[in-house]
């Protein structure tokens, strides 16, 4: 495996006539832009499977197929391209784009938790659905609009460790981190809704250890999935303030990034042996209180316009 993609690469770069560019440095280049981006992964992977819960377990699998080249034509054919066309000709509007995005997961993510709280449900997706196709349409559509930012931030962070490559490199390193990602989320979003037939495969095997685990597996799962619901809304909120913490960290706004810095570095240094962990889990919980503040006051402003009769 890794012996072809060495073999693939060397073709693109044959063919791209990158002479003084070597597979070594787009490996690399690509190695280091996709681990910075790793947070922002397991968002996604959190993030997308409450898209396909509720809906006909016959279809979970075509709809995942779906997000997931959704998710490609997202990284490949527009966030690259734009991403490469912004950091050589206009740098400076790349963080208040992703600023953008990162509101609008805010939005996203605090109208889930006002409407789970009032009972009340705004906008077009509260109608109710009847018709599985219309259904199904409303739940890819709105995963991928929902992979659009989470896709363009990991682009994004993905892009600021490849500032010294060429835009050859820069391309190619781009598009392997997003096939990579995409395979990875996605393979593992497949895995997570299917686990229950997996374990209903389990229980009818022979042997009572075997058996006990499939029947776990199946028992364990509506939980998991509610869960990783709860976890997906969570998720929009801690990636959209983050995203908004970090803008405004670039744009010398820094009384809020310091703090919530300074409140996470403090976290490290109380709790001994997990103190990353701890840091971890006070920066992601100030980001999501502050991108619910954000995304709740986004979402009051639209719930104002006068109700269409």
């Amino acid at each position: 495996m890794a012996g072809g993609l060495v073999a693939l690469l060397d073709d693109i770069a044959a063919l791209a006539k990158l002479a003084a560019a070597s597979l070594d440095d787009v490996a690399g280049a690509s190695a280091k832009a996709g681990s910075k981006a790793v947070g922002v992964v397991i968002d996604d992977t959190a993030v997308t499977p409450r898209y396909v819960t509720g809906l006909s377990p016959t279809r979970e699998l075509p709809i995942i197929w779906k997000i997931a080249l959704g998710s490609l034509r997202n990284k490949l054919l527009f966030l690259l391209p734009a991403a490469l066309i912004l950091s050589a000709f206009a740098p400076w509007a790349i963080t208040p784009i992703l600023m953008a995005g990162g509101a609008f997961l805010c939005f996203e993510g605090a109208e889930k938790i006002i409407e789970a709280l009032s009972g009340e449900h705004h906008g077009e997706e509260a109608v109710e659905i009847t018709d599985p196709k219309q259904l199904e349409d409303r739940q890819v559509a709105g995963a991928i609009r929902t992979d659009l930012i989470l896709s363009g931030e990991i682009m994004a962070i993905a892009l600021a460790e490849l500032a010294d490559q060429s835009i050859v490199n820069q391309a190619i390193a781009l598009a392997l981190v997003g096939l990579a990602i995409t395979a990875g989320v996605y393979g593992a979003v497949a895995l997570i809704v299917k686990m229950d037939d997996i374990g209903l495969s389990l229980a009818r095997r022979p042997g009572a250890g075997t058996q006990a685990l499939g029947r776990g597996l199946v028992s364990a799962m509506p939980v998991v999935l509610k869960a990783l619901g709860t976890i997906g809304t969570a998720a929009m909120l801690w990636v959209g303030g983050q995203i908004i913490v970090h803008g405004l960290h670039e744009f010398h706004l820094t009384p809020l990034p310091e703090w919530i810095e300074h409140a996470a570095e403090a976290a490290r240094h109380a709790v001994p042996g997990i103190g990353g962990m701890a840091a971890w889990v006070v920066n992601a919980g100030l980001s999501a209180i502050f991108g619910f503040v954000i995304g709740g006051v986004i979402a009051g402003l639209l719930h104002l316009k006068p109700k269409k009769h």
